[in-house]
């Protein structure tokens, strides 16, 4: 369960008890990384370890913990060195539900809050762990998925008179968090797949059961097909056929 007086505690550390402190130059994740580094250890001197060439986020009792909110190519290197010789979890922050607040460039007014009908679900890291996929199977790596509600800034920027004006993504503040899903071995998957499945079953109805897309439940199975979750059976027209590995 999520401890939610420490993460309010990390907010206020990083962003003080006014949430919409501005200016600070920040880019788009910045506030949601350094909330979740507090959150997972208040303690700055274990925060920012340089180790085997690079910096971890967090290093506490021979552990790493990597804060990664996209582009999980870009922690190959890191982990290709991390993992031989330490325990590591990679932490990923999920926006459940968003609002969305503009800031006007000119006048620094902030528009009324707007909820975006977007909604966040686990299932969104498995692209990102396509990229990461020859790790997968270490016994040294563990996994966080940290879905949270986010007020999103975005910069309404000015532009001449005949075009229209553009916005940019400013910043993300989280507000609540709401659940953390944990993958500490291979088995640990199996929360992903649905519990109304049953037998042989194909993408398309991964898909409507998990009720996401297509393409995305593709890459769901692709990941849980790699971690032996699931093991492909046959096919059906020309989509494979899965079942659960008992």
């Amino acid at each position: 369960m999520p401890d939610k007086r420490n993460f309010e505690e990390a907010k206020r550390k990083v962003i003080g008890i006014d949430r919409q402190r501005f200016g600070i130059g920040t880019l788009s994740e910045k506030t949601v990384h350094a909330i979740l580094k507090n959150y997972y250890e208040p303690d700055e001197d274990r925060q920012e370890i340089p180790i085997e060439n690079y910096i971890a986020d967090i290093y506490a009792d021979g552990e790493i913990i990597e804060i990664q909110t996209r582009q999980f190519d870009k922690m190959r290197g890191k982990l290709g060195a991390f993992l031989p010789l330490y325990p590591v979890t990679i932490v990923y922050p999920i926006p459940r539900e968003t609002r969305i607040i503009w800031i006007d460039e000119e006048t620094g007014e902030l528009s009324r809050k707007r909820k975006s009908p977007v909604k966040g679900n686990p299932y969104v890291v498995f692209p990102e762990l396509y990229k990461i996929k020859m790790y997968l199977k270490d016994p040294n790596l563990r996994l966080r998925l940290v879905l949270m509600d986010v007020e999103e800034y975005k910069l309404l920027s000015s532009r001449p008179k005949s075009k229209r004006r553009k916005a940019t993504k400013y910043d993300r503040i989280p507000t609540e968090l709401v659940r953390e899903f944990e993958i500490d071995c291979p088995q640990d998957y199996m929360q992903f797949v649905p519990p109304e499945l049953e037998g042989a079953f194909t993408s398309r109805e991964f898909a409507a059961t998990a009720h996401i897309s297509l393409s995305l439940a593709q890459m769901v199975l692709n990941i849980l097909y790699h971690v032996e979750t699931v093991t492909r059976t046959g096919k059906k027209g020309n989509m494979y056929l899965y079942e659960i590995n008992e």
